[in-house]
This record gives C-alpha cells, structure tokens and sequence, in this order.
C-alpha cells in the first residue's frame, strides 16, 4: 500500500524527522490560502501515488500569491502522465503546499527490505535530488548499502559509517536521530519502503526531510489499521478494488485477452506465454488457492467489464484446488455471469480428467487445451483471425496483379 507525500511526512514527523512547514489543500482557494499563510515562496506539488512528478509538471514554485492562485488552478484536476503511469496518467486531487526550503546539499536516504538476505537494507547515496536507479547506473560507486539484522537493529557503528560516508560530521547528532528513528519508523509500521530524495542540508546545516515516500506491506495492513485508514480509494481502479474486496488480486493492463489464474507465479507465466505466442493479456487476475463458484463468477464479471476483451483464458493447476472443484466452479459461474466471448480452458493437477470431462460435456463452448503452449496459441489464433485473414487477402491479390 503507497502512502501520499503528505501522509509520509505525517508520519516521519511523529518520528521526530524534521520537515518542512506546509499543509495538503483539496481545493485551488485552499492551496492560495495555505501559500498566503507560509508566505512567499511556496512549492505545490501534485499528491499522486506516481514518481516522476516533477518531470510530469507537478511540482512548481510558487514566488506571488497570484503565482500561487494560477498554479493550483493548473493542477488540480490536471492528468499527470509519467514514466511509471502509461499514457492514461493520473488525476491530480489534492496539493501539498510547503514552504520552500534553502538546500545547499541533497542527499537519498532509503530502508528497504532485501528480498536476497532477507533483512532491511539502509540504502543511501552523496547523490541525492535524481532517482536512485539514476544513481547506480552513472555513479555507482556513490551507493551506500547497510544491511541491517532486524535481532539488533540499526547498531551505532552501522550510524556513525553512515555518517561519514555522507560528509554529515557536522549534524553527526541529527542524522543519528533521524535514522534511528526512521528505522524505528519502518520496523512499527510494518513498511516495505521507505524513502528521503532528497534529504537536505540546508544552508542553517540542519537536515530536512524535503520528499518522502512509504509503501506498507500489504499483508500486515490487517494488523496496523490506522495505516489502512490512510489508504486513498480515489487513486485506484474501480475494478481492482471491487477485485481487491471479494479476495481477488485484479491489475488491468491494455490487451485483449482476459486471464483468469489460480496462483500469482502461474498468472505471471500465463502472461509470458500469451505474449510469447503474439497475444496482449487484458489483465492479471489471481483467484486464490479456493476458485469458489462465488469467486470465478465475480471474475468474469470484471473481465468482461472490460471493451477490449475478445477472449478469455482460465489456467489452473489444480494443487490445493482440485481441477473439478474448479470446472464445478466455472460451470456454476457462468450460470449467474453471461459470457459472450470465447473461453480457452486449461487444467492440469489434481483430478484434471474429471475436470476436462465436466467441461466437454457441459454443453457450452469452451475450447478445452491440453497444455499451456497449445492454450496460448489457441487463445491468440482466436483474438487475431480478421487480421490474418486480411493480410493473407492483401498477399493472395498482391500475386494476381
């Protein structure tokens, strides 16, 4: 789960991190009037759970009041389209209005958890204002990396390393407390990111929490329900949230051909494939380790939701479901859920004869494939045949003349 600029530093600061004095405005008249109270000048920066905002012109400086007022006006409502986007963007809804701060050096302080050793790992780098991944590739002699035993916690010499390497010898007291407390921040919260680009040095010497970013584990959301309580609908997709609600994991992408999967890594292969064989998956979708008539119904009625969807492709492996229980399901879904397009069904596992019997003998239309790599180009071959069959045409006429 992403959290807001705005609700990051929320947190930071209950952590002792300093940030600068600002407040989020939902309307253009309360950004002016936020900007009017810090007084002059201002930055407003779009809250979107993107990166890339300032790219994107999200984030401008406001130096008048009438600066202020046309600048929030530009913003909100604006459609920000960034790299990590796609070309539909995101619709601006809130600003954060700050006081602009005086930097003399921008640093990137992160904690993440590496998923090679299975600890938190304190990433932080001299090179701070440009992406980190910016940083590795041109500098990466400049990446600091602290892994961090989460039995002990982030261990002084492990601070005072960092502080050197940092050339931070002057706020040696305030980045112990910062990182100690941004560690501690982490671990309470639950996090999988955490994240200061920049973390300044201002031109007083003291250090500044200038953007910040946090994501939060989302199978620990359950435990911390005052995090769950900061989760901004607004900013997803209608479908995945009604997925998200009846226990499915839903992700719409821009192809043809709707996916319905039993297990996250399968869904993911089912995707490869299809691409693999020239198709465009419409979407992820992963009905659990149940596929329960209730869920495979409320599937189909999202996939289908969708224009561009021309076919339908069920994988499942029947490991902890068996592959009848599954074929049970999909037949008693399709009594509650019309379905107008073809559906390519693969089965393999547990009790994946009876399964395939079920289907073929249901009465319905479903094209039954015996292996992934025959479904995938049988799905294709379906979404696909005007086009071939109008390049073949153009060939056929181009030999006769």
């Amino acid at each position: 789960m992403k959290l807001h600029e705005y609700q990051a530093k929320e947190l930071m600061s209950q952590y002792e991190v300093p940030i600068p004095e600002g407040r989020v405005a939902y309307f253009p008249y309360d950004a002016w009037m936020v900007a009017m109270e810090l007084g002059f000048p201002v930055v407003l920066k779009a809250q979107v759970l993107t990166g890339g905002r300032g790219k994107a012109g999200g984030v401008k400086i406001a130096k008048t009041a009438d600066e202020a007022r046309d600048i929030a006006q530009e913003l909100f409502g604006k459609t920000l389209v960034t790299a990590q986007t796609g070309p539909q963007g995101v619709k601006v809804r809130k600003l954060l209005v700050e006081k602009v701060s005086s930097i003399k050096r921008e640093l990137y302080f992160s904690i993440t958890i590496d998923r090679t050793i299975g600890k938190p790992v304190v990433i932080a780098s001299k090179r701070g204002g440009m992406s980190i991944e910016e940083v590795s590739e041109l500098y990466p002699e400049d990446i600091i990396k602290i892994p961090i035993d989460p039995a002990v916690g982030f261990l002084p010499y492990q601070i005072r390393r960092l502080k050197y390497d940092l050339d931070l010898v002057e706020q040696e007291k305030e980045i112990s407390r910062i990182v100690s407390n941004l560690y501690k921040l982490f671990m309470d919260k639950d996090c999988s990111l955490l994240e200061m680009n920049p973390l300044v040095v201002t031109d007083t010497n003291h250090l500044v929490a200038l953007d910040a970013k946090i994501e939060i584990d989302d199978n620990a959301i359950f435990r911390r329900k005052e995090i769950a309580k900061m989760r901004d609908l607004t900013e997803y997709d209608p479908d995945e949230l009604e997925a998200r609600f009846a226990g499915l994991n839903f992700i719409k992408l821009d192809g043809d051909i709707g996916c319905m999967v039993n297990g996250a890594g399968l869904a993911m292969a089912t995707m490869d494939v299809i691409k693999f064989a020239g198709g465009n998956p419409a979407n992820f979708l992963d009905v659990g380790g149940e596929a329960t008539p209730d869920t495979i119904a409320k599937g189909f009625e999202i996939i289908t939701r969708d224009p561009k969807v021309k076919a339908i492709f069920i994988n499942i492996f029947g490991g902890i479901v068996r592959c009848d229980k599954v074929a049970n399901g999909i037949l008693q879904a399709l009594k509650t859920v019309e379905v107008k397009v073809p559906i390519v069904v693969r089965l393999t596992g547990m009790n994946k004869e009876e399964g395939m019997e079920m289907l073929k003998n249901s009465g319905l239309a479903f094209s039954v494939a015996q292996d992934i790599k025959e479904a995938a180009h049988m799905i294709t071959q379906i979404t696909k045949p005007k086009k071939e069959e109008n390049q073949t045409t153009k060939e056929t006429n181009k030999k006769e003349k």
